[in-house]
């Protein structure tokens, strides 16, 4: 008798059905309500089946994790080849809404108590920052903007690490710089790339003239 399919290869819309029951139980419940009879009910397959694509519960949630990075991945790198001359713009968004979003942080704290979670969120991250890194080398080269001392790598932990920063304390009630740390940062983000910010700039004007 021939070996049932494996997911992700002949049952690929199985798999992505499993997948965002896993995101949308992470959203509503937390990592915690994540099982295979949760996970089973909401994707309208049997727990035993997701059992057998999925051995462990482990594996269900780095197949999550990985297909989340990749889709966020492919966005950026998108946003980085049509947006070519503003990379550091585009880092500063992409960090941003990242650092905000409720499945990685989920994710994250996944991660805090399973080993083999953290493992791969660290080999995800240090995929996603290489991206990074090459983004602003390309431009810059490995001396970084010329009005600044900062390194593309200096550079980039300042991108990826304010808004982490933030989102960690906004979380525990507090605020205070919050604003004019952003500010501050947006201010340095228009100088180093002024055709973007002029660009932004006629952007916001035109809507304030649209909206009266």
């Amino acid at each position: 008798m021939a070996s049932a399919p494996r997911v992700g290869t002949k049952v690929p819309k199985t798999r992505e059905r499993v997948l965002d029951s896993v995101e949308r139980l992470m959203l509503d419940t937390g990592y915690a309500g994540v099982t295979y009879r949760a996970v089973a009910a909401k994707a309208g397959v049997t727990p035993s089946l997701i059992q057998y694509y999925f051995p462990t519960l482990d594996e269900l949630f780095v197949a999550a994790i990985r297909r989340r990075v990749d889709d966020n991945l492919d966005r950026l790198v998108e946003s980085l080849q049509s947006r070519a001359d503003e990379p550091l713009r585009v880092l500063w968004e992409f960090s941003r809404d990242e650092a905000t979003a409720a499945l990685m942080t989920e994710f994250a704290a996944l991660g805090n108590h399973r080993k083999s979670i953290s493992a791969v969120i660290g080999e995800v991250t240090e995929a996603v920052r290489r991206v990074q890194l090459d983004a602003l080398t390309t431009k810059w080269g490995a001396g970084g903007p010329p009005d600044t001392e900062l390194s593309p790598g200096a550079l980039l932990f300042l991108i990826t690490g304010i808004p982490k920063m933030i989102n960690l304390e906004s979380g525990v009630g507090v605020s205070t710089t919050h604003a004019e740390v952003v500010e501050a940062f947006e201010r340095y983000l228009d100088r180093v790339e002024p055709q973007a910010g002029s660009r932004r700039r006629r952007a916001t004007q035109a809507r304030r003239l649209l909206r009266g």
